[in-house]
């Protein structure tokens, strides 16, 4: 069913696709490429998040885990880059199988803190293991992305620009068919009423795996593509950083929709971009970013798309009140 947030995105889509004829300029179209990518892995959290309930601070786990596996496989290895980049989605869904595995049964807080400490602990293998992974500093010089004698690097960037927008463009339709599908149903009833999707048969600890498992297939092939994009793995991608400003892309933009967070990553791309280039604000950038989450959720909980569906006409007339015939 096309609704009126699909046609939205369809319409948001036709303009990307335009904007490389616009913007000629290199920097522009990698802030675009960025941006993209951060809108895959947005969207995709937002599954577990939005529609299934499940605070899970994990989430960059799969898009470090298909940052490394990219770079392990290109560097060391010299496996092709168009073969590394799928790859990192089986790597990312068996991290997440591992994750899920305790996290399934547990509720609340305890989720927060599992799930942060399965990040933390990523970053110390990262760390330790300095032979394969580079250690603190990481890996570069990855190859480039290729086809026959044309690089992707060529044409400021129009390759990359075009490959990140169709990988944003299959994960979002990937997560409107979950979302609108029987198993879409069953993560609203397993987030809004536990008890009551058990009655109905559904397993709640098999909803929550199963997921996480999908929230990781297009996250780690977002971090394959995003390795092998700036050719460079580092630890950074682990980091609390990137995580509150992607944080702040699901919440600003609005949880249990796929619009939200790919407007809002768009947005808090070129802002936070923009603000790192004043004086004063390469760090202070964060908290701009996080008062501004607040605010958005003090007024508007649902995020962005909450206050464009409250600014967009629904076409329905406002009812009549009817009054008691005296």
């Amino acid at each position: 069913m096309m609704t009126r947030n699909n046609l939205l995105l369809l319409a948001l889509f036709v303009v990307l696709a335009f904007v490389p004829q616009v913007f000629t300029d290199g920097y522009v179209r990698h802030l675009f490429i960025i941006a993209f990518i951060y809108a895959i892995i947005a969207s995709n959290w937002n599954l577990s998040l939005g529609h299934c309930g499940i605070f899970n601070f994990g989430h960059m786990t799969f898009f470090g885990i298909g940052v490394y596996t990219a770079a392990i496989l290109t560097k060391t290895a010299g496996v092709n880059p168009w073969l590394a980049i799928p790859a990192c989605a089986v790597t990312a869904a068996i991290s997440a199988v591992i994750m899920a595995a305790p996290v399934a049964r547990l509720k609340g807080i305890y989720v927060v803190l599992v799930t942060f400490a399965v990040n933390q602990l990523m970053v110390q293998l990262v760390l330790s293991q300095a032979d394969l992974t580079g250690g603190a500093k990481g890996l570069v010089r990855l190859p480039f992305l290729t086809i026959g004698d044309y690089s992707f690097i060529r044409d400021y960037k129009l390759g990359y620009y075009y490959l990140a927008l169709i990988l944003l463009g299959l994960s979002t339709a990937f997560l409107i068919l979950v979302a609108g599908s029987p198993f879409g149903k069953s993560l609203k009833a397993v987030r809004d009423a536990e008890d009551y999707a058990t009655a109905r048969g559904i397993s709640v600890a098999r909803t929550r795996i199963s997921v996480l498992v999908l929230s990781a297939i297009f996250t780690g092939i977002a971090g394959g593509f995003y390795t092998v994009y700036l050719r460079v793995a580092s630890p950074e991608v682990f980091g609390f950083g990137t995580m509150s400003l992607v944080l702040s892309m699901v919440l600003i933009g609005g949880i249990n929709s796929v619009l939200g967070p790919v407007t809002a990553a768009l947005a808090l791309t070129f802002a936070s971009e923009a603000m790192a280039g004043i004086g004063g604000f390469e760090d202070a950038r964060y908290i701009v970013i996080a008062v501004a989450m607040i605010l958005v959720l003090r007024l508007a909980p649902g995020g962005l798309i909450q206050i464009l569906e409250r600014l967009a006409p629904t076409g329905q007339k406002p009812a009549t009140p009817t009054r008691s015939p005296a």
